[in-house]
C-alpha cells in the first residue's frame, strides 16, 4: 500500500457556475453571474459609457424595450436613493428590460443611499448580469449594431440554451416599433418642481415667465425640472389627449423625442417634423455611435482605435456563429 493508496483524489480546480446568460440573436452566449430579479427578459442591447448616474439612466424612458450595458465596470457602488428617479411615476416599472455589468455589486458608499442597488433591480423587476466583458461588449455592438438578446437570471444554472437561441433570433426588430404607449403619463399634470441643489434639495419655481405644454413621449423629470428652473409654467399632456396640440397661447414642446421617429411618423396625434431615427446602420460612419447617449458616448476612444483592439473572450464565454470585432 503506498503514500497515496486510500486517500482521495483531489477534486482540482473548480469554477463557479454561471447563474446568467445573455443571449444574443445570432447565437453568442456570454455567461455571467445573476443580480437583480430572476427570469428571462428580451430586449434590445445597447451601451452607455457614463461613470455616474446608474439610477437615472436605469429609470429613463428613452430606454423602454432595451438592456444597458455600462462600460464603466464599478456600477452599484454608491447605491440609490429616493430621489434620482427619472420616471415621472416613481412607482411605476422601469422600461429598461435588463443591465449587463462587469464587475459585482459592492456595498453601498454614499451619505444619500438608502437602498443596495441589487435589492433596487429586484424591486423594479430589472434582470442583470454581471462578469461580462463590457468593453468587448461594446465594441461589438460598435461593428455590428444593438441586436436583440435574451437576458436570463436562474440561480440554480440550469439553462435550455438552444430555447434561448431560438427566442433570442425570433425577437422583433424594435425599428419602428411604438414604445410611446408604453412611456408616456396616463393623466395631465402640472409641474413646478426646481433642480437638486445642496443641502435643501429640489426645490420650488417662485412665479412663472412663460407659459408651455409639454406632449409627454416618455419625459425625464430632470427636463422638467431644468425647465421650471427657467421660469416655465408647465402644464404636461398625454400624445393621444385631444386638441393638445392646438391650445392657445402657450409654447408647445414635444418632450422628448419618442424612442424611434419611425414610429412616430405613423402617428396622427402631432404636427411637427420628426428627427431621424436612432436606429442607425452598423459601421455608418466613423463619428456614429451605436449607443444610446450621443453626450456621454462622445467620450468613447475613436473609431480607428476600438477597430485596432481585437475582440477578446473571457474564459466563460461561449460563441457560435458570433460577428467578431475588426482584427487589427
Amino acid at each position: 500500500m503506498t503514500a497515496h493508496e486510500g486517500n482521495p483524489a483531489p477534486s482540482g480546480w473548480s469554477e463557479p457556475r454561471a447563474t446568467a446568460l445573455l443571449v444574443l440573436a445570432y447565437g453568442t452566449v456570454l455567461e455571467g453571474f445573476g443580480l437583480g430579479a430572476t427570469g428571462e427578459a428580451p430586449g434590445e442591447v445597447c451601451f452607455n459609457t457614463a461613470m455616474t448616474g446608474y439610477q437615472e439612466i436605469l429609470t429613463d424612458p428613452s430606454y423602454a424595450g432595451q438592456i444597458v450595458t455600462f462600460t464603466f465596470p464599478h456600477i452599484g457602488n454608491v447605491g440609490v436613493n429616493d430621489d434620482d428617479t427619472e420616471t415621472v411615476n416613481a412607482a411605476a416599472s422601469s422600461g429598461v428590460r435588463g443591465v449587463v455589468l462587469h464587475a459585482a455589486i459592492t456595498e453601498p458608499s454614499n451619505w444619500r443611499a438608502s437602498r443596495h442597488f441589487d435589492a433596487w433591480l429586484k424591486a423594479r423587476n430589472i434582470v442583470g448580469i454581471c462578469g461580462v466583458d463590457t468593453r468587448a461588449l461594446t465594441a461589438l455592438i460598435r461593428d455590428n449594431g444593438m441586436p436583440n438578446a435574451i437576458l436570463a437570471h436562474s440561480p440554480d444554472g440550469v439553462f435550455d440554451i438552444p430555447r434561448l437561441q431560438k427566442l433570442a433570433a425570433e425577437l422583433p426588430d424594435m425599428a419602428g416599433l411604438d414604445l410611446v404607449p408604453m412611456v408616456t403619463s396616463a393623466q395631465r399634470y402640472e409641474w413646478d418642481e426646481t433642480p437638486w441643489q445642496w443641502p435643501a434639495g429640489y426645490g420650488k419655481r417662485e412665479g412663472a415667465a412663460h407659459k408651455v405644454v409639454a406632449i409627454d413621449y416618455g419625459v425625464k423629470r430632470n427636463i422638467l425640472r431644468l425647465l421650471a428652473k427657467a421660469g416655465c409654467d408647465r402644464a404636461i399632456r398625454r400624445p393621444s389627449d385631444p386638441g393638445a396640440a392646438r391650445e392657445e397661447g402657450p409654447d408647445l414642446r414635444h418632450l422628448p423625442r419618442p424612442p424611434d421617429a419611425g414610429a412616430r411618423r405613423r402617428r396622427p396625434d402631432h404636427e411637427d417634423e420628426a428627427g431621424p431615427s436612432r436606429r442607425q446602420p452598423p459601421g455608418a460612419g466613423q463619428d456614429d455611435r451605436q449607443g444610446r447617449d450621443r453626450l456621454d458616448e462622445s467620450r468613447l476612444c475613436g473609431r480607428s482605435r476600438l477597430a485596432a483592439r481585437p475582440m477578446r473572450s473571457r474564459p466563460m464565454s461561449r460563441s457560435s456563429t458570433a460577428p467578431t470585432a475588426a482584427s487589427p
